[in-house]
């Protein structure tokens, strides 16, 4: 199995680039993962958890029943751990030779949650797994060095934000406001709201990480 869906117990933040997700699951017969709560969003959007994982803080006794008879096994584990139950999924996943992850509900009101979240892209073990959170008419994911093609429309709003410090030589192609060879520094905002002017941007950057945040539309 290529792929995974992982729906962790944030906001359900229902749009095109979640229901894109999910039909994008479906084609691919993805393998279904919900990070404790999380199994409460899969459950909105019509899916059946292969595996729902986590401490189960978030799930009570008849939930977690009415889970298992519609098939879902249960992987219970400590309250006291050192992963969130997140982590503990894009684990599973990655265990289970998946390539492309894309994740929902990982934004919510607790914004050490969300950022913990977008921090966990950055595990070692999903260096090479296309891993995504997508959230309403957004999807977000890390840019390591080299090149980044973007498919989207004209107008669509693209977001370059430097993570772990400056990010150099970038170049920009299909972005109304370009980069040729410049640096985005952590902190100030300059890669904020660029737009897309066709169907597809390119990014190139020499080093640094990149989270880049594609919003369909004027955001």
């Amino acid at each position: 199995m290529s792929s995974a869906l992982i729906f962790a117990n944030g906001d359900f933040n229902d749009g095109t680039m979640v229901q894109r997700a999910l039909a994008q699951a479906h084609i691919a017969s993805a393998l279904m993962i919900a990070a404790d709560g999380g199994a409460r969003a899969a459950v909105f959007f019509g899916v059946v958890p292969e595996v729902v994982i986590g401490d189960m803080d978030s799930l009570d006794e008849d939930q977690l029943a009415a889970l298992e008879e519609r098939g879902a096994v249960i992987m219970r584990y400590p309250p006291q751990k050192d992963e969130t139950d997140l982590e503990l999924a894009l684990l599973y996943a990655f265990k289970n030779g998946v390539t492309t992850i894309r994740i929902i509900g990982a934004v919510g009101d607790r914004l050490d949650h969300t950022l913990s979240n977008i921090a966990l892209l950055a595990l070692p073990t999903l260096r090479d797994c296309d891993t995504r959170i997508v959230a309403g008419e957004q999807e977000a994911w890390l840019m390591p060095p080299g090149t980044c093609t973007i498919d989207g429309t004209a107008g669509d709003t693209v977001s370059l934000l430097p993570l772990n410090g400056d990010v150099n030589s970038i170049r920009t192609d299909g972005l109304e406001y370009p980069l040729r060879d410049e640096t985005l520094h952590f902190g100030p905002a300059r890669g904020v709201s660029n737009v897309m002017t066709g169907s597809r941007a390119t990014i190139t950057t020499a080093d640094g990480i990149l989270l880049i945040v594609h919003t369909v539309g004027r955001a």
